[in-house]
């Protein structure tokens, strides 16, 4: 028995080979996080470093983390190696008592760090935390990025756009899509602004770079990615065709609404 054959590990090992498959993550693109949950920690405990050494700083502190513990992808490592690799392409870390740092407690094997995108991660996270979301998944669909560059880059256009491209998409995502214009990734600014859009969603495009996600497990942020790249290819399809000739209408969207119980975003 090792941490890798720990049930959460296995299903985070899972998701990561799934994505890889579905051409979403060219060489070290995307990144991908888990926050465990308490028996999860307890079964983890007996695998992990518990001399981890002097704490990492955070450039985006989070207090509401303080103390929990996250599993995610290491900078500059392949999603195409989880599977073959674990030990070395993933991180277990420990936030600090204060939420300002972490411990490496399990993990980058090799050498390494984080993914790059650990503020945007932590900072979605203690956003989705109280909402029950343990999963916060980045990837670069290639039919999402592309409508970055024709779009409005707008929460209206996008969720209308894909609202439109499949009956489901307002089912699925009933508060819509939130938009980041084009930020430099990796920092707190682009973190905080994500953040942002995640108090009202549970999906938010980056323009021009890709996609990310909550969700409260593994299936339903790599659903919701699915859904919305499976909107994106049919949106981008129907674009090149010359555009709509007829599409869902305002009462369609009422009577879905009505018949799933859900309430749509005003757009």
């Amino acid at each position: 028995m090792s941490m890798i054959d720990l049930p959460f590990v296995d299903a985070f090992i899972r998701m990561a080979d799934d994505a890889f498959y579905k051409g979403w993550h060219e060489r070290n693109g995307g990144n991908l996080s888990y926050r465990l949950t308490d028996d999860e920690r307890a079964a983890a405990e007996v695998f992990w470093n518990a001399e981890a050494g002097p704490a990492v700083p955070l450039e985006a502190p989070a207090s509401v983390l303080a103390g929990d513990v996250f599993l995610v992808t290491g900078s500059g490592k392949y999603m195409r190696n989880v599977i073959l690799a674990p030990e070395e392409s993933l991180a277990l870390v420990e936030i600090t008592a204060d939420g300002a740092g972490y411990y490496l407690r399990w993990g980058l094997s090799a050498g390494g760090r984080p993914t790059s995108e650990l503020p945007t991660h932590l900072l979605n996270h203690a956003v989705k935390k109280a909402a029950g979301k343990r999963v916060i998944y980045h990837a670069h669909p290639g039919n999402v990025i592309a409508l970055t560059y024709i779009l409005p880059l707008t929460h209206k256009a996008f969720t209308r756009a894909l609202w439109e491209s499949a009956t489901e998409c307002p089912v699925v995502f009933p508060e819509g899509i939130g938009v980041v214009p084009w930020m430099v990734p990796g920092g707190k600014d682009i973190a905080a602004a994500t953040s942002a859009e995640m108090k009202h969603r549970n999906i938010v495009v980056w323009a021009h770079h890709g996609l990310f996600c909550a969700g409260a497990d593994f299936d339903e942020a790599f659903g919701l990615m699915d859904t919305v790249e499976k909107a994106a290819e049919i949106c981008v399809k129907v674009l090149s065709m010359g555009g709509a000739r007829q599409t869902i209408t305002e009462q369609n969207f009422s009577d879905l609404a009505k018949s799933f119980g859900v309430t749509l975003a005003e757009l």
